[in-house]
């Protein structure tokens, strides 16, 4: 009961202690408590650590839903807004001017979340958090259990397994963002336009986040390592809640047509400051070129009905 007021509603820990006749210490062991046991309990169930064959699963779901081959999931950072932590100086202060702590997700084609990195300093950009996380340490180091190259369909252009990102990324061997817009032609158009229906899922799971566990749309009044327990558990549980039931086609619509309070994208600003510094190697643009060939050419063509 104080888990559900607490991290759907938002309620404060204050408020729950009052409701309940508790002491607010009682009320914050409590949180920690559950919070721990509902990601020991259910982590292995629902985000357990990706394996080649899920991952060749969720690429045939983002080819079939959303049309980008070869990918193995959809990647982006948030700002979880804290109050101001003890002793903190500006490490988590961030661009948007106030308080908060890095969570970068990677999620699959149906909005689950294969991993989370939770914990990074909110002055970070989305890119920074991507760099620093546990996530960029495995993908780098092969540790991932990315599947081996594969032609793409009705193809013999044989590509690596990628991830997609935002303008905020490095451009890599395993990860792809869009072409910057002074170097655009009309076949590198087709490209983002592909890169982003793939993208945009990331952005959908967010806002779902957000929607149905509303502490996220305020200061969470915890240390930082509470609240990574916190994201935690809401990542997990967020997953469970689509494994179960699903998600709703017509709110996602919804999400991807307004501005969430919870979305936190770099403003344009830092984003050619942030590519200003981004330097991709010479085999990561054949990889990207390689694609825009494929999605102009007959075979990798969107159905008209699909746009």
């Amino acid at each position: 009961m104080y888990n559900c007021r607490f991290l759907s509603m938002g309620a404060s820990c204050a408020a729950l202690a009052d409701s309940f006749r508790l002491g607010i210490s009682a009320v914050h062991y409590i949180i920690k408590e559950v919070c721990e046991a509902i990601w020991k309990t259910m982590a292995p169930l629902h985000m357990p650590v990706p394996i080649t064959e899920m991952l060749l699963a969720t690429s045939n779901e983002f080819y079939l839903m959303w049309n980008f081959p070869n990918c193995v999931g959809s990647t982006d950072g948030k700002h979880i807004q804290l109050k101001c932590p003890s002793n903190s100086g500006s490490m988590c202060y961030n661009y948007k001017h106030y308080y908060s702590i890095g969570l970068q997700g990677l999620a699959d084609a149906r909005y689950r979340f294969i991993a989370t990195d939770v914990g990074a300093y909110g002055k970070q950009s989305g890119g920074g958090i991507f760099r620093h996380s546990s996530l960029y340490q495995l993908l780098s180091s092969n540790n991932f259990n990315i599947p081996n190259a594969r032609k793409l369909p009705l193809s013999d252009v044989e590509l690596p397994f990628v991830i997609l990102g935002d303008e905020a990324y490095l451009l890599l061997s395993y990860l792809m963002r869009s072409y910057p817009r002074r170097q655009l032609t009309e076949s590198r158009r087709l490209f983002n336009y592909r890169l982003s229906r793939g993208r945009r899922v990331v952005e959908s799971a967010f806002g779902v986040l957000a929607g149905k566990w509303r502490i996220l749309n305020k200061s969470i009044e915890t240390s930082p390592n509470m609240a990574d327990r916190i994201v935690k558990c809401i990542c997990v549980l967020h997953n469970t809640v689509i494994d179960r039931e699903g998600v709703e086609e017509a709110s996602l619509l919804e999400l991807q047509n307004q501005e969430d309070s919870f979305s936190t994208n770099l403003d344009e600003t830092e984003r050619q400051v942030t590519r200003s510094n981004n330097r991709s190697n010479f085999r990561a643009r054949r990889i990207r070129d390689a694609f825009t060939v494929y999605f102009n050419s007959d075979v990798g063509r969107l159905p008209e009905n699909s746009h």
